[in-house]
């Protein structure tokens, strides 16, 4: 069986949050890697009954409470980052103070001052045709040239970008519907791993933008071969 790296990553998640939940049930107290696992792996297994993303978030926050834990613990995971797959599509659930109040003293859903933040400036803009009959959502930090195969755009140039949206928010793509999004390259060191599986290593590397294409072909993805919007203008 051929698993794409995103798949094995939630392989490996599940297999933990197991660990964490024998020895839960063994009386024992779960340090940080566990805890973590198992409000992740909870949320995941919520989005996969069909919860809203909020849901998925309440469920995932409600799972452990401090005493669940080791000391120190509570202090350490003070946010649970972790991308799941619901009914319209990957989301990425932010679930904050997920073991009670830290030890300043902030409580769950706490509202705290922070510094504003303007949405970054696009580099590049392409529309997108979502050719699904179901609505697809893209999350702001997915490497948007492997977003769901059924959106039709310029695949080649959204490679090494994504969405210039808010961290942790996403775009709504409506069946049979078309949209004007703006694009920002991937920062940092510039590497892709997991996503579809389509590039996993460094953006930037010899041939790395010519064999995803090929892949995405390959694979059906519209837009990353003679069927590319470009080629077809």
């Amino acid at each position: 069986m051929r698993l794409t790296p995103t798949e094995r990553d939630r392989l490996l998640l599940f297999n933990a949050a197991e660990l964490a939940r024998a020895r839960r049930a063994r009386g024992l107290r779960l340090n940080v890697p566990e805890a973590t696992a198992l409000i992740a792996d909870t949320v995941c297994e919520a989005a996969r009954d069909g919860l809203r993303l909020a849901e998925a978030i309440e469920r995932g926050r409600a799972v452990l409470a401090p005493e669940d834990v080791l000391p120190g613990v509570a202090d350490v995971i003070t946010e649970v980052n972790v991308e799941a797959v619901f009914d319209d599509g990957s989301r990425l659930a932010v679930v904050s103070a997920p073991l009670g109040a830290g030890s300043d003293g902030t409580a769950p859903g706490a509202l705290l001052p922070a510094e504003a933040h303007a949405d970054p400036a696009p580099t590049r803009t392409l529309t997108v045709h979502n050719t699904a009959q179901v609505p697809i959502s893209v999350t702001s930090h997915f490497h948007f040239f492997e977003a769901n195969p059924r959106l039709d755009f310029d695949r080649a140039a959204a490679y090494g970008t994504h969405l210039a949206v808010p961290a942790g928010s996403s775009v709504r793509f409506a069946p049979g519907g078309e949209a004007r999004v703006g694009l920002v390259p991937i920062g940092g060191d510039r590497v892709a791993i997991g996503f579809a599986g389509l590039v996993d290593g460094p953006l930037d590397a010899p041939g790395a933008k010519e064999e995803a294409l090929r892949r995405a072909a390959a694979c059906g993805y519209l837009g990353a071969g003679d069927d590319s919007p470009e080629v077809r203008r």
